[in-house]
């Protein structure tokens, strides 16, 4: 049995995979600012400031993995909060980074697998490209990244980056600034149109929230020999096909086009194949995971 902490459990990733970990048999611990009010009756719940290094440092003592899915910046906010991103989120990743490093913990840091390439020519993009951000949430994950690899080869610690492309699902909320599926599934149904910023034609990889959580646990204890991974579908779709998707099921739906956005980089999506070779799951088609999720939310 092992000590598994998830630091921004209650975040959408992070609180999808509290509750796929707490299937197991492992001790799960869930940190953040707050406790939510629905608990899972098998997992520990800490509440505190990821930015106070001595309930940090508490809070991780003893554990044998922690997940790090804490970050105050999105891709949509971070050309105007950059500056809380690098002295803050870096900065304090650094201090984690080292307090694992004492406690001879091992880490799995969830970076970005779209913003953290930035415009590349050759698709699906490999791990081995070089990164290229064009906005500073992912150049905030590149510097992670970067340390996180120093800190591999100068202090022999075992962290891991897993890049993962655009998740899905329930608990999904597109009000904080990610989540395309989420808000063509959302506004359709209550009957307002789905804002699209440029003509549509933007690609990105989209996986399923499930997908993203089994993959997770299972790298929790089967890391293979790579320090980074990407976690997506490696199959591009443009939002104009998400919305043909969506129309199956809200055949309404309403469409308002908007200027595109200098922070959106037009195609992504991501080689898998690293992932294949070591995760023995099927990972779920695009078309069966808007039918669950919109299935979900008619019952809601």
């Amino acid at each position: 049995m092992k000590k598994i902490m998830v630091l921004g459990g209650n975040g959408f990733i992070c609180r999808n995979l509290v509750s796929t970990l707490a299937s197991g048999e492992d001790e799960i611990y869930s940190f953040d600012l707050n406790i939510p009010e629905q608990r899972l009756p098998n997992v520990h719940y800490m509440e505190g400031d990821f930015f106070d290094d001595y309930v940090l440092h508490n809070a991780v003592k003893g554990m044998d993995i922690v997940y790090h899915g804490i970050c105050t910046l999105n891709p949509g906010n971070s050309n105007d909060k950059y500056m809380q991103g690098y002295t803050r989120d870096l900065v304090q990743t650094v201090k984690l980074c080292d307090m694992l490093r004492e406690n001879n913990a091992r880490m799995i840091f969830l970076s970005s697998g779209g913003t953290v390439y930035g415009k590349q020519e050759v698709m699906p993009i490999k791990e081995n490209v070089l990164a290229k951000p064009i906005n500073h949430y992912g150049n905030l994950k590149l510097c992670s990244e970067n340390m996180i690899r120093v800190f591999n080869i100068q202090n022999n610690t075992d962290f891991r980056v897993v890049r993962i492309s655009n998740p899905y699902g329930p608990g999904q909320d597109y009000h904080k600034g990610v989540g395309f599926i989420d808000a063509a599934l959302k506004r359709g149904l209550a009957k307002e149109p789905v804002q699209v910023y440029g003509d549509g034609s933007v690609v990105r990889d989209y996986i399923y929230i499930q997908d993203v959580c089994n993959v997770l646990a299972y790298l929790g204890k089967n890391l293979g020999k790579h320090d980074i991974i990407n976690l997506g579908s490696g199959r591009g779709t443009s939002m104009k096909e998400i919305l043909e998707i969506v129309r199956r099921y809200i055949p309404d739906l309403q469409v308002e086009y908007l200027p595109s956005r200098s922070v959106d980089v037009p195609e992504i999506y991501l080689d898998n194949q690293r992932l294949l070779h070591l995760y023995p799951m099927e990972l779920t088609p695009l078309e069966e995971g808007i039918k669950k999720y919109y299935m979900y939310l008619k019952e809601q």
